[in-house]
């Protein structure tokens, strides 16, 4: 069911001017959400979240000046708050599978690197997650990122820069912790 459909059924007709913005940036949304999330279940609850927030409160002057700016802020926060619960939460399935034994290490190499990746951006700073998702996930330059966030090119480079070396450190630093 997508999420416009849930929308219609839980609180009515809803305005044109909130199905355009959706038509037009849902996708965008998921693909973010996705990129940091990893999970592509996670990613469509962090896509309905804050289509939810938008849709439940007036559209705030940051949304309708720089909508593809607003709504990627949204995806990443929402993102990282979602990774952050889910550290804290150990579902039944997921015991069940400590007791049971792993046949092939190799199968779960791109697996435990995406947890690892994921774990290590959810110690990020959300700017610095927002800003490497876009240049990385979406290959906007950093001019593109600068403008998407009403600052400069160079404070995105600097912060490109300052980012990439605390991730390599957060994952140098969890691959230490394994072996």
């Amino acid at each position: 069911m997508s999420t416009v459909t849930v929308l219609r059924a839980t609180v009515g007709p809803l305005p044109q001017e909130f199905e355009e913005l959706f038509r037009q940036h849902h996708a965008f949304v998921f693909r973010t959400a996705y990129s940091v999330t990893g999970n592509a279940q996670d990613a469509e609850d962090v896509l309905q979240t804050v289509f939810l927030r938008i849709f439940r409160r007036e559209f705030p002057p940051a949304l309708r000046n720089n909508p593809k700016g607003y709504l990627y802020r949204a995806a990443v926060n929402a993102s990282l708050t979602t990774i952050r619960s889910r550290r804290h939460q150990v579902s039944t399935s997921e015991a069940e599978n400590l007791e049971t034994p792993v046949v092939s290490a190799e199968s779960t190499v791109p697996d435990e690197m995406r947890r690892k990746l994921t774990d290590a951006l959810a110690q990020l700073k959300p700017r610095a997650v927002e800003i490497l998702v876009l240049r990385y996930e979406h290959n906007y330059s950093d001019a593109a990122i600068a403008k998407m966030l009403n600052t400069s090119r160079g404070t995105i480079a600097v912060s490109l820069y300052r980012s990439r070396a605390r991730l390599k450190k957060l994952l140098r630093d969890r691959s230490g912790e394994k072996s």
